[in-house]
């Protein structure tokens, strides 16, 4: 949204907690969808946003949904498009990128935008029409409008809407990364290979299994694979330098709370990938080996939370983006592709009120109509299937309901009609383009 609004001549400020642009090098895969790819082409310049296609990964062709044994329940790839397959959008494509690559990605251009180490603490609206932002150094700064783009935690939402909530799903996940190499790609399915996999077992309990694979070897070096353009980006990119991403395999593993230790949450590196490895002993082995060769300090838990849907609220100058005001879970994988669909809306906004098309508080209410029904719904439909309540977490009729849901995805794996529609369901949720 920086971005977006500095290429609009409009003067925009980022206080990131961060102390350095270094820090927050954490996290692994992200999905970005057609939506997510359209609001990144939209808002960074046109050469970032080639630097950021160059440093995606070989894109997922097959969504598949395993059982804990490695035997397929569902796949779907290439012959689950409609015929003939749409021609590909060079930009509204899915996509892969590492998080802390992405990150770099967007702090360029960016270096009179964003001011590190400022810790937000609370703002106050002033009578000309301002607002003023108080940071925990003692400093200030005051403008025409406040966004709150900090994330879960949101200390602008807890001032400005008190009446938000977050709630647990009861769901904990514990996640880690491993290289990918002959041996590791061994122990994956071919489809596996080239796809993002979940892979189901009793009880309740799934993981994910998605390869990445980059345009640039392990010493950072292009490889021969990529193209001519890409390689000239990457070497002119002084982000990639603060990157260790190489190659590899994303797991993602998730499981009721109550059927974990009380204090997961502060377990870390070797605790976690013990705990992985014991609670998935009677899992095929070739998972059971990839969960071994993870890296311990790459593994962290993740508490899964979300947001109930809000009625809208009076507007103001001060309003939100992402998940400060619509966390969700990784069910339907749109949290951060909602949240790129936010700026690119609000971004319009704004410059439209800048431009005299609107009034500010009537443009920023426009964004909040259309973000609230957007978001929500993606809320609600991440949510299905990711919360205790679900049959799967009954201790008598989980089992019932886990051979029920193996048995219709192995139907439909078989039924290209029914496949063509579970498939063309699922990329509508990743492209609702607002144009």
């Amino acid at each position: 949204m920086a971005h977006g609004l500095k290429r609009a001549g409009i003067a925009v400020t980022v206080f990131e907690r961060d102390r350095t642009r270094t820090d927050g090098l954490q996290g692994y895969r992200v999905g970005i969808s057609p939506d997510g790819s359209r609001a990144l082409h939209d808002l960074l310049p046109p050469q970032l946003f080639d630097i950021f296609v160059a440093t995606t990964a070989r894109g997922p062709i097959y969504f598949n949904q395993y059982t804990e044994k490695w035997g397929e329940l569902l796949s779907m790839g290439p012959e689950s498009s409609p015929t003939p397959a749409p021609a590909p959008d060079a930009v509204a494509q899915d996509r892969s990128v590492s998080r802390m690559t992405l990150r770099q990605v967007l702090l360029t251009g960016l270096e009179d935008v964003v001011q590190f180490d400022k810790v937000y603490q609370r703002y106050e609206q002033n009578v000309d029409g301002t607002v003023t932002a108080y940071f925990e150094d003692g400093s200030t700064a005051t403008g025409d409008v406040l966004v709150a783009a900090d994330g879960t935690n949101s200390r602008v939402r807890q001032q400005y809407l008190p009446q938000a909530k977050m709630f647990d799903t009861g769901l904990v996940g514990i996640t880690g990364k491993t290289a990918l190499n002959d041996r590791t790609r061994a122990l994956l399915p071919e489809k596996a290979q080239r796809g993002v996999s979940m892979v189901f077992a009793p009880g309740g309990t799934s993981c994910i299994v998605h390869v990445m694979e980059f345009g640039w070897d392990e010493n950072g070096k292009p490889k021969n694979t990529i193209g001519g353009s890409d390689a000239e980006l990457l070497a002119g990119w002084p982000g990639l330098q603060w990157d260790n991403t190489r190659d590899y395999v994303m797991v993602g593993f998730g499981t009721a709370a109550r059927l974990l230790p009380t204090n997961i949450m502060q377990m870390r590196g070797q605790e976690l990938k013990d705990l992985l490895v014991a609670r998935t002993s009677s899992w095929h082995p070739h998972l059971r080996e990839l969960f071994s060769v993870i890296d311990p300090g790459s593994c962290f838990p993740l508490n899964m939370r979300t947001t109930e849907r809000l009625p809208q609220w009076p507007t103001t100058n001060v309003t939100l983006i992402g998940d400060a005001i619509h966390t969700m879970t990784p069910g339907r994988g749109v949290g951060a592709n909602t949240a790129l669909r936010d700026a690119r809306l609000l971004c319009r906004m704004l410059v439209a009120a800048r431009d005299g098309e609107v009034k500010l508080l009537d443009g920023i209410r426009s964004y909040e109509t259309k973000m609230i029904d957007y978001a929500f719904d993606a809320v609600e439909k991440s949510l299905s299937g990711m919360t205790v309540d679900q049959p799967m977490f009954k201790p008598v009729i989980g089992p019932l309901a886990m051979a029920g849901m193996r048995t219709s995805m192995r139907v439909i794996n078989r039924v290209p009609a029914l496949k063509r529609k579970v498939a063309r369901s699922y990329a509508d949720v990743r492209d609702q383009d607002d144009d």
